[in-house]
């Protein structure tokens, strides 16, 4: 007699394993069937140059807040020399003012408004005319010129406390400014990284180049045409935030750099540049004049002429010509 045995039942342990290699069979699946797609080459190269136009923006801003630093860490230094030669002063006073009373108890005793004179607060004493009436007139002479010098030096002390106050503020930007530019440099190398070698050098040396016809324009004066000619001189140097040369430019140090061989101090940032001398329009361009692109004036460079200009482009690329039409134009500065 054939059996009718019942199959046996699969275990509970196994159910759950088997249904949890389903669904995680089905959520592989569906975050294939989901996950973004790799970037195109067009697609890497906009995220790439919107990275490097935020960075150069903040650059910008760093390089003001350098020069910031660096004009109030001299101010602060020269308030302290003030303050301390100052002080040299008043203690050289003060000394006056003790030998007058030695001599005086020498000859019979220090008189009560000698005594006031060597107080560490005489501005009280100045106030009182009957204490001034018993004073010789040197005496007094002296009193006034120690009571002037602590209020000099209680003075320039305030000041030189306000100005390490700014100082250490604008260390702090310095600080943020430095972790967003690398922040954004970062992200900017993530995404170049997912192409190839070639890919990459293609998209860098877009627009770009070494070597253009410049036409037959002359600049409008000997600075100019000696500013551009020293920049010439750095084509291929490499594109290094807050650098100002003489082997790595930012945009705005290579024009600084740049008029300072033609003994012209330019200031540090592009915005500040852009007032250094007189605006010219995009018809009036002359080599070596100045030309400033974007809105908040961000990007600088040096017209070369034909429609070309000389500049310091972006991370990963180095000193050398491009179309003024690559970049929104903004006007030009004739130094």
């Amino acid at each position: 007699m054939a059996s009718h045995r019942r199959p046996k039942q699969p275990s509970r342990t196994r159910v759950t394993v088997l249904t949890a290699t389903a669904a995680a069979a089905v959520a592989l699946t569906s975050q294939a069937a989901h996950a973004d797609p790799k970037p195109t080459k067009k697609e890497v190269k906009a995220k790439v140059d919107k990275l490097y136009e935020e960075a150069e923006v903040a650059t910008e801003k760093y390089n003001g807040a350098k020069e910031r630093q660096a004009e109030l860490q001299k101010q602060v230094d020269d308030l302290r020399d003030k303050v301390a030669r100052g002080q040299d002063e008043l203690n050289q006073l003060r000394n006056g003012l003790g030998s007058m009373a030695t001599a005086q108890y020498r000859t019979g005793g220090i008189d009560p408004s000698v005594q006031l004179l060597l107080s560490s607060n005489p501005d009280n004493y100045l106030d009182r005319a009957s204490t001034l009436d018993q004073l010789s007139t040197k005496q007094a002479g002296s009193l006034r010129k120690i009571a002037e010098k602590q209020r000099m030096l209680a003075q320039q002390r305030a000041e030189a406390a306000g100005k390490l106050e700014d100082l250490e503020s604008t260390r702090k930007a310095l600080g943020e400014k430095k972790d967003e530019i690398q922040g954004r440099l970062a992200k900017a190398r993530d995404l170049l990284n997912t192409l190839t070698a070639k890919e990459r050098a293609s998209l860098m040396s877009a627009g770009g180049s070494t070597n253009v016809n410049l036409g037959s324009d002359v600049p409008e004066s000997q600075r100019a045409g000696a500013a551009l000619s020293a920049a010439k001189t750095k084509i291929g140097s490499p594109y290094v935030w807050g650098a100002t040369g003489p082997s790595s430019f930012d945009c705005s140090g290579l024009t600084q750099w740049a008029y300072s061989q033609a003994g012209v101090q330019l200031d540090r940032t592009s915005q500040a540049q852009a007032n250094n001398g007189s605006r010219v329009s995009r018809a009036q361009l002359k080599p070596g004049d100045l030309v400033l692109f974007y809105s908040d004036l961000h990007h600088i460079g040096l017209y070369a002429g034909n429609g070309q200009i000389l500049h310091a482009p972006k991370p990963g690329a180095a000193v050398r010509y491009e179309s003024i039409n690559n970049m929104p134009f903004m006007f030009g500065v004739r130094i």
